[in-house]
């Protein structure tokens, strides 16, 4: 059962990232009445895709990303978007305490009860983990009792050695299509691999249906230092 919040923060480096692991957990927030405020720190500029043919180039997939990002917005039924301006592939090299004071600000802002990100060290990508890092540290220098709850997507290969398994688990059954929906969206980057994943949904394969049905988070927690 999802735990019904005040306000709910989602923070990704990327267009897409929040279709894969958490777009179902929006959906269902929204559904049930929750506010809940993506800011996704860059465009994905730098995005591998381009089309096979390709559709788009260097200067134009920017636009198209973005404007992907705001379909996505909208198959999720989230209408609180923020994007942030910074460039892809360079969020692990822009200052820490910069990073820290984006996030600390969107927090002072939004009030909320939960953020959702990645856990730093175990989301394999460079920018995911510089976001998770500021997340973490933002949150940290805040009063005990004043912190929202932290939940993190960790994938990287060693994360169950690591944190075990995830202790959050999020059924969001009833919001497959719109799950469907946002990755469809996210095409410039996501039409060969959902080719892919619907031929193994209509095949039923339980892998796919795991995926598709359910999300899964690790609270952080706060005697755990990553650093």
């Amino acid at each position: 059962m999802i735990k019904k919040e005040r306000h709910v923060l989602v923070i990704f480096p990327h267009p897409d990232d929040e279709a894969f692991g958490v777009s179902g957990t929006i959906s269902s927030y929204r559904d049930m009445g929750v506010p809940v405020t993506y800011a996704c720190l860059t465009l994905g500029e730098m995005g591998r895709n381009l089309g096979n043919p390709p559709f788009a180039n260097r200067e134009t997939l920017p636009q198209i990303r973005k404007e992907e990002l705001k379909n996505a917005c909208k198959a999720m039924g989230l209408d609180d978007l923020r994007m942030m301006g910074f460039r892809d592939k360079t969020i692990e090299f822009e200052d820490d305490e910069k990073m820290v004071k984006v996030v600390a600000d969107l927090i002072e802002e939004t009030n909320p009860s939960l953020v959702i990100s990645f856990y730093p060290g175990l989301a394999v990508h460079p920018d995911h983990d510089a976001t998770a890092r500021a997340v973490v540290r933002a949150i940290r220098r805040m009063p005990e009792m004043e912190r929202p709850a932290l939940y993190t997507l960790a994938f990287a290969n060693n994360t169950v050695e690591v944190l075990g398994e995830p202790d959050v688990i999020h059924d969001v059954t009833a919001k497959a299509d719109k799950k469907v929906a946002t990755l469809n969206a996210h095409a410039s980057q996501t039409v060969w691999m959902m080719k892919e994943m619907e031929k193994k949904l209509e095949e039923l394969d339980p892998d796919a249906l795991k995926w598709l049905n359910y999300e899964r988070f690790y609270t952080y927690r706060w005697d755990q230092d990553f650093e």
